[in-house]
């Protein structure tokens, strides 16, 4: 029962969490350089940041120098990096934010000596733009959200394939089913969300295949991409227990096997620390149960790296 009631606490605070956010309209934008209000909203954690463009366009369409420009055409970038819209909000707090990940223990949220780095990074600081669409780092979405839509059932298409071997939970959803993912998703409505979410994640039957879970590390710029945010994304087979075994993997160990020399221990952080939904994951952590409990929206555990020292 305290398990059970552990879990359901991680998912509330999970879906309960959100970001401050402070936008502002570029400056090349807009008529008055840079004397336009900020928008300010406090934004799900889970959300995508394109699900804004519409009431920041209507906020802003005042101040625009280019009164013709539609609301897809908007996108984000914070200290001149373009942000990639099809990750969750979160992801990219965690990735370009610079604030400390909360501890495991919440230690930190204790002691109040002293203010937290995110206290200091929040509101996070946006920038809008509406012109000189980044076509080298963001794909450019449509004007009916077709691409955006499609980025995200791919990706949990892509999800439920390693989970299962085969994608055909998604491939089987009905119409109306599919239809409330979707909203679900926009709308940010767990209790719409849910229900579809554990057919997919049961949908089978059978134990998981293997674990999705992309591994976000900060990298030095290429040639080939000057502006990307300087990230290296690592993916590979993960499965939930040890070959032939039945003894569980833990974060630690699938780290420690993919990453060893930035994770050469398997049960203590020694030079990086994981970061999901801005908290430092435990090393001891089964990943099977945080697919289970922790997974964005898209049915993907997102791992971001932080360096120590």
């Amino acid at each position: 029962m305290t398990t059970q009631l552990q879990n359901v606490s991680l998912q509330d605070a999970i879906w309960g969490g959100a970001v401050p956010l402070d936008i502002r309209l570029s400056p090349s934008d807009c008529r008055i350089y840079d004397q336009a209000d900020s928008y300010l909203i406090q934004y799900p954690r889970l959300s995508y940041l394109p699900f804004l463009l519409p009431r920041l366009h209507a906020f802003f369409f005042s101040f625009l120098i280019d009164s013709t420009s539609a609301p897809h055409e908007g996108w984000f970038s914070y200290e001149n990096v373009p942000l990639k819209w099809h990750y969750p909000l979160g992801l990219l707090y965690d990735l370009f934010s610079g604030a400390s990940p909360a501890q495991a223990d919440g230690s930190d949220l204790a002691d109040h000596s002293a203010p937290r780095q995110d206290d200091l990074t929040l509101p996070w600081r946006l920038t809008i733009h509406f012109t000189d669409w980044p076509g080298e780092q963001l794909v450019q979405p449509d004007a009916e959200g077709k691409v955006l839509h499609d980025a995200f059932i791919n990706s949990v298409k892509e999800a439920d394939f390693l989970r299962n071997g085969t994608a055909k939970g998604i491939m089987s959803l009905s119409k109306d089913d599919s239809t409330q993912l979707w909203r679900a998703v926009q709308e940010h409505n767990r209790s719409a969300f849910d229900p579809i979410f554990q057919k997919l994640l049961y949908a089978q039957g059978t134990p998981l295949r293997h674990i999705p879970l992309k591994i976000y590390l900060p990298s030095s710029p290429s040639a080939s991409e000057p502006s990307s945010g300087h990230l290296r994304v690592v993916q590979s087979l993960v499965t939930p227990f040890f070959q032939g075994t039945k003894e569980a993997q833990t974060l630690g160990t699938a780290l420690h096997s993919l990453l060893p020399t930035l994770f050469p221990s398997r049960r203590t952080p020694v030079l990086a620390k994981p970061v999901l939904h801005g908290a430092v994951v435990p090393m001891s952590s089964q990943v099977e149960g945080l697919l289970k409990e922790a997974a964005y929206l898209d049915g993907w555990l997102h791992l971001g790296v932080v360096m120590i020292g």
